[in-house]
């Protein structure tokens, strides 16, 4: 037997999670059996979406279950192994986050190369949140070169990648971000054309500000106001990439939806909803336009990482309060 601690979900959030919310408990990993792997988990990874899995409804993924474990993403070590195809010492990204090990089939599990990018890089960049980005503009809106592009939320671990991204095909990029520091992180150290801090001033004045002649792409990662000013200021024949609505996650009632929508009639708009499975396609186009790019020194990146496993409540509490910049990742070893 391993020890092992796993976090379970205790009661259903009515709001903002907290951590009374969730519980830590300690169990025993059996030994894998024929054919298994046992695996440690390095890192684990926290993620918007995952909110939407404390609701007890239908989704494109199934609810968590109040008295059972958490999944997610994370990127571990084999340190045992009853297969041939992955001996001990191979490295995996794999869907059992929120635990500190476990045994899996292989088939469960994607060998990664920590000599090519560093393990919590599989998780963020090079990871879910990073091909949601790279799918996002290019398949969800069509990106084409040199147009004005807005992503909100750009401080994160999708918007910050998506902004560099307009960057490197030469658009015009605004982002939004919820501090003055992040604000000057996104022009001064990733390259935005301009950026603001949502907190402070009319959204539609600093979108006019940053874009006198309108959006052409608007990259959503916050919704409801965001959306709604997005919308007041897209070019005719726009596109919006619904990739999130992170603002209304923690509603504990739906409010009204952007009162101007019907202004994507006139204008020719296309909303387009996504998330990142629908394009499986696009996963090698993305790993090698990527990492190519980070080789390169066009993609940087960052990440908040919290350590052990009694942090990774605090660490998805923290993705809605703003404490990340970047991938919010929980370091487990």
């Amino acid at each position: 037997m391993t020890q092992s601690r796993e976090v379970r979900l205790k009661s259903r959030p009515n709001g903002m999670p907290t951590n009374d919310n969730f519980e830590i408990c300690e169990v025993d990993v059996a030994d894998p059996g024929p054919g298994q792997v046992l695996v440690r988990n390095h890192y684990m990874s926290v993620d918007p979406y995952m909110r939407g899995r404390m609701y007890d409804r239908k989704s494109y993924v199934p609810p968590f279950q109040v008295g059972a474990p958490l999944d997610g993403g994370a990127v571990g070590e084999v340190i045992a192994s009853n297969s041939d195809a992955m001996p001990v010492g191979t490295f995996v990204q794999n869907g059992f986050g929120w635990r500190e090990a476990f045994v899996a089939e292989p088939r469960q599990l994607q060998p990664v190369d920590p000599e090519v990018a560093p393990l919590s890089a599989y998780l963020g960049v090079l990871g879910m949140p990073g091909m949601t980005a790279y799918v996002g503009l290019f398949r969800a809106a069509s990106l084409k070169d040199g147009e004005t592009v807005f992503v909100s939320g750009a401080a994160g671990a999708v918007g910050s990648l998506a902004g560099q991204i307009a960057k490197i095909k030469g658009c015009r990029v605004l982002g939004s971000a919820g501090s003055d520091e992040k604000v000057r992180h996104l022009t001064d150290d990733l390259g935005f054309d301009y950026a603001f801090n949502y907190r402070e001033g009319d959204l539609l004045a600093r979108l006019r500000e940053g874009a006198p002649d309108g959006l052409d792409v608007y990259f959503d990662n916050i919704g409801a106001d965001h959306l709604e000013a997005a919308l007041f200021h897209m070019r005719q024949f726009g596109r919006i990439a619904l990739c999130g609505a992170i603002a209304v996650y923690n509603d504990a009632s739906p409010r009204p939806g952007p009162s101007n929508l019907t202004m994507a009639i006139g204008m020719g708009l296309r909303l387009q909803g996504f998330i990142v499975s629908h394009y499986n396609d696009s996963r090698d186009d993305f790993i090698r336009d990527v990492s190519g790019w980070i080789a390169e020194g066009k993609v940087k990146y960052d990440e908040t990482i919290l350590d052990g496993i009694d942090q990774a409540p605090a660490a998805f509490e923290g993705l809605f309060t703003g404490r990340n910049v970047g991938k919010m990742l929980v370091k487990l070893i």
